[in-house]
């Protein structure tokens, strides 16, 4: 049986890796610290598809996620990783 990406998924937003060397600026473009970025955990599908194209994702890595809005056309969020997992 094949796997099934979630990332191929019509109703699932692109998810990208931001690279290290991007980090600071996004986060300057932001005006915000790492730490206060909402979290996703590391065991959110999206993020396991991450895992198996880009290998391992550590803790602290920023996730874009770039979604289409009825009313915005098109919306960019940013997430961190985390081993946390939400209930």
């Amino acid at each position: 049986m094949a796997k099934l990406n979630v990332l191929q998924h019509e109703l699932v937003p692109a998810h990208h890796v931001v690279k290290k060397e991007e980090e600071d600026k996004v986060l300057k473009e932001l005006g915000i610290a790492k730490d206060l970025l909402p979290r996703i955990s590391r065991s959110d599908p999206a993020i396991k598809a991450l895992e198996e194209i880009h290998g391992p994702l550590e803790g602290g890595t920023i996730i874009k996620i770039s979604r289409k809005s009825p009313t915005m056309g098109y919306s960019v969020y940013y997430r961190v990783v985390t081993s946390e997992v939400f209930k």
